[in-house]
């Protein structure tokens, strides 16, 4: 806020600026070609004098009395501000002490007073701090399932109850996703950092939107349980599933549209299993699964829609069953120009759209036995 006499000065000038703009334009616009001079000063116009200092000086009173208001609703809202900032700092306080207890339904009620401080969040960087505390949670170490042993019951039953706040924390996220940017209980926009989290459950990102901020999924690993991206949109900002593992269970990016991010699954290893890209959509932006490992399991691209962006398949086949049946590569950058075949099964069967750039070539000849191509791509080109 600026200081009184500056904003007093200045809406001053801008009063006078305006004043003399509006008489400018009515001297034109009623076409008037000169003022009367008199040498006298009757009463009339003594009388229009005085009204008209008396109208100043009330007009100056009335924008020194609209400058003092707006400053006055000014401090309100920072103070309001201030106000809000510190009941929220209080609250995020007792939130992480609560992450921090032994007990799991305590860490269960931390992990909801987080949710609910970041839906409540008076600016975006304090949202994004409750965000980042829940996603460093997940990311800590823990101890493995030491199994259901009866000489190790106590730390099994322990091991599932600290588990659980760690699924709560991944539906919760889910959950915010979902939400229109800019609504209540919306997280989009904010930075998801899940490096190298292990998730071992059910996981559920459908309908959910990436459209801004960074997403990452670097080095985790998917290894039970169904993680569902299920009609998702990836329309901005980047996510990175780069070095992630899918190992197990179900992950499900089936009827997702990857429409304007950047999206990597480099080094990505799919070693078992399934994994479905069935009915995506690629429109736009790139998505790169450079020297990423097809090794086992079950990976489907059936029904994809490769229509326009930038798709880069350089991945190394050599297992498991991959399947790009039925897919559409149509006005689209799509290149397996570095991709190698050497094993599994991988199948482009009733493509009709002519072969990617580099495919035939990283096919080689003769086909590979488990390498199943179109017919009308292994004719002579005329």
């Amino acid at each position: 806020m600026w200081r009184v006499g500056r904003a007093l000065t200045l809406t001053f000038v801008a009063a006078v600026l305006v004043a003399s703009g509006v008489f400018y334009g009515l001297v034109v616009l009623l076409h008037v070609q000169k003022i009367d001079t008199t040498a006298k000063l009757d009463a009339k116009t003594l009388f229009d004098l005085v009204k008209l200092s008396f109208g100043v000086v009330a007009g100056a009173g009335a924008l020194v009395a609209l400058v003092v208001a707006y400053r006055r609703q000014r401090v309100d809202e920072v103070g309001a501000h201030r106000e809000a900032t510190r009941l929220h700092t209080e609250r995020f306080s007792q939130a992480v002490d609560k992450l921090g207890s032994d007990s799991p339904a305590v860490r269960l009620g931390g992990v909801h007073a987080l949710a609910g401080l970041a839906d409540d969040a008076p600016d975006d960087s304090l949202r994004q701090t409750c965000v980042d505390v829940l996603c460093a949670y997940l990311r800590l170490p823990y101890s493995p399932d030491p199994g259901e042993d009866p000489a190790h019951i106590e730390e099994h039953h322990h091991y599932l109850a600290l588990r659980e706040v760690r699924h709560t924390i991944l539906r919760l996220i889910g959950d915010h996703y979902r939400h229109p940017k800019d609504t209540h209980r919306s997280w989009q926009g904010c930075d998801l950092d899940l490096t190298g989290v292990t998730i071992d459950g059910p996981m559920d990102f459908g309908s959910a939107t990436f459209s801004d901020g960074e997403v990452s999924f670097n080095n985790a690993t998917f290894s039970d349980g169904e993680v569902s991206f299920n009609n998702a949109t990836f329309s901005g900002g980047r996510v990175d599933f780069s070095s992630a593992t899918f190992s197990g269970g179900r992950v499900d990016f089936s009827s997702a549209t990857f429409s304007g991010s950047y999206v990597d699954f480099n080094n990505a290893t799919f070693s078992d299993g399934e994994v479905s890209f069935s009915s995506a959509t690629f429109s736009d932006g790139r998505v790169f699964f450079v020297f990423a490992r097809f090794s086992g399991g079950d990976v489907s691209f059936r029904y994809a829609r490769f229509s326009d962006g930038y798709v880069d398949f350089g991945a190394r086949f050599s297992d498991g069953n991959v399947d790009f049946s039925s897919a559409t590569f149509s006005d689209a950058n799509v290149l397996f120009v570095v991709a190698r075949f050497s094993g599994g099964n991988v199948d482009f069967s009733d493509v009709t759209s002519p072969a990617p750039q580099g495919l035939l070539a990283a096919v080689g000849t003769p086909t590979p036995a488990g390498v199943t191509l179109p017919s009308a791509w292994l004719l002579p080109v005329p």
